[in-house]
């Protein structure tokens, strides 16, 4: 048992959707405003090299809620369901007296009308109060009966917007449509997600006053923001701020020609996002200008504004309730967002920066050292063995993550939690097909390996020399020994994603 056994702190984990590492202030970007996740993470633990184990919403969110890799969960791909004896850290934690919460999105299960026409398909996941929805506007007609919905009737922000005279609702602000206006604050899908989490803080808080005889269980709350997933569709008022500054926003990063030496995947891509050719003006890159190129970021910039101002106000309640000093606050989201860097939008199978390095950002008040910013290489299958020692004092069997709590607590060197991160595209989406898209990297902090085993392609990047990826040292004669080497580590680092489980029982 671990020394923090007896600790039992609340968790409150904050994940954003398709958000890169590179848009928040305390991440260095001087473009956008978000003092109040600067100002979460001068008083917490910022990790500057926290890597998705998978660049799509459902396998990454699968593996950083088990704690074990993509193909380990043997949910892969989006349309995929995880196993129902896969246990999230929400069933581990309600196992051992905690009550668990969700508002947002899950995205565990295909999502689509047919699969879902209520609800995505639930495993036991431990969520007694569970506050679905997938996305604000779903795909087509989704949401109430009464709004024209024709599935997702369990869609709650469609009740709460339909219990407040609203439905969900946005204009095209360019012609192509890259950009929209989309709900105002008051009752952004943003607003709704991190407003029932401020409900519950208050309530539980309120509820330990009245009865402070009575012991209360701890909680745990997850909230799964959509923003800033395209569409590209922050309120008016933030759009209109960040496209007043459109002109001093940089163009993506894309050198004419780079994707000659890169893989096939990235030039279909290139052409059209997703290598989706049926859809007119899907981010056809060659056809954007440099004005459609900064709208959209101006866009994305402002949907991660809208997230900062409601975290601050979740962070106000955890202050004025006096739960932050027993609650773990976690930061982060579950893959990135090309951006138009490369010449790609979007997201695909593709290991870049911009896809799968992410934020990650801790705090507990008077527990962790605060205003600690680490170079620790780190995966986002680390947060749930690091729940577990906080909450439970032990690690599940079968958990492949490596806690961060002796980091977190300023107890163990930071330089030694690991030597490379790793992550897999197996054809996670369905849109590459001739060939199927299944890829591997391996990346130890300097060097970026990906292997793609149906195109035979390889991408070796040297991000000391290069930080923007623009040059495949793949086919470079001098680089010939590195690549090896990376090659033998990604060799060993696809034998740890091996199921550690069942456990054995005997010796034979």
């Amino acid at each position: 048992m671990s020394k923090y056994a007896n600790t039992r702190p609340n968790i409150l984990l904050v994940v954003t959707d398709q958000q890169r590492f590179d848009t928040l202030g305390c991440y260095q970007n001087p473009y956008v405003d978000t003092p109040n996740l600067d100002r979460f993470a001068s008083e917490g633990v910022l990790f500057k090299n926290a890597y998705c184990q998978s660049p799509v919403c459902t396998p990454s969110r699968a593996s950083f809620l088990t704690g074990r890799y993509p193909r380990t969960t043997r949910c892969r791909a989006n349309g995929q369901s995880i196993p129902k004896e896969e246990r999230l850290i929400s069933r581990v934690l309600a196992d051992h007296g905690y009550y668990c919460s969700l508002s947002g999105k899950l995205h565990l299960a295909p999502c689509g009308p047919t699969a879902c026409p209520i609800h995505e398909k639930r495993i036991d996941d431990g969520f007694t109060e569970f506050h679905w929805a997938h996305n604000p506007s779903g795909i087509g007609n989704a949401g109430l009966p009464e709004s024209g919905g024709t599935y997702w009737s369990a869609n709650e922000y469609s009740h709460w917007l339909f219990k407040h005279g609203k439905k969900y609702e946005y204009t095209d602000y360019d012609e192509k449509g890259y950009v929209k206006t989309g709900m105002e604050e008051e009752y952004h899908f943003t607003k709704w997600c991190i407003g029932n989490a401020i409900d519950w803080i208050r309530y539980s808080a309120e509820e330990k006053q009245q009865m402070p005889d009575i012991v209360s269980p701890p909680w745990f709350y997850n909230i799964n923001l959509f923003d800033p997933h395209h569409a590209f569709d922050p309120p008016k008022r933030l759009l209109d701020k960040y496209l007043e500054r459109a002109e001093d926003l940089p163009l993506p990063g894309y050198r004419a020609g780079e994707l000659d030496g890169k893989t096939i995947f990235q030039k279909l891509d290139h052409q059209s996002a997703y290598n989706n050719t049926s859809v007119a003006h899907h981010f056809s890159f060659d056809e954007m200008s440099d004005y459609e190129h900064r709208i959209i970021k101006a866009a994305y910039y402002a949907m991660v504004e809208m997230i900062d101002i409601q975290f601050g106000l979740l962070m106000n309640a955890l202050e004025e309730t006096g739960e932050d000093k027993n609650t773990i606050v976690i930061f982060t989201s579950d893959h990135g967002e090309m951006l138009g860097d490369h010449g790609i939008y979007l997201k695909g199978p593709y290991f870049y920066e911009a896809m799968v390095h992410v934020p990650l950002i801790f705090s507990w008040k008077d527990h962790f050292p605060g205003g600690r910013q680490l170079d620790t290489l780190t995966e986002l299958t680390d947060l749930t063995p690091t729940i577990e020692e906080f909450c439970l004092g032990t690690i599940e069997p079968g958990v492949q993550g490596r806690s961060l709590a002796a980091i977190l607590t300023g107890e163990q060197n930071p330089d030694t939690h690991r030597s490379s991160v790793y992550s897999e595209y197996c054809e996670a989406m369905p849109w590459h097909t001739k060939p199927e898209a299944y890829g591997s990297m391996v990346f130890d902090g300097r060097y970026k390996l990906s292997r793609y085993c149906s195109s035979k392609e390889g991408e070796l990047y040297d991000l000391l020399e290069d930080p923007n990826e623009f040059c495949n040292l793949w086919d470079s004669a001098s680089h010939k020994d590195i690549k090896i080497r990376m090659l033998e580590l990604l060799a060993d680092r696809l034998e740890e994603t091996v199921d550690p489980l069942p456990l054995p029982t005997d010796k034979w």
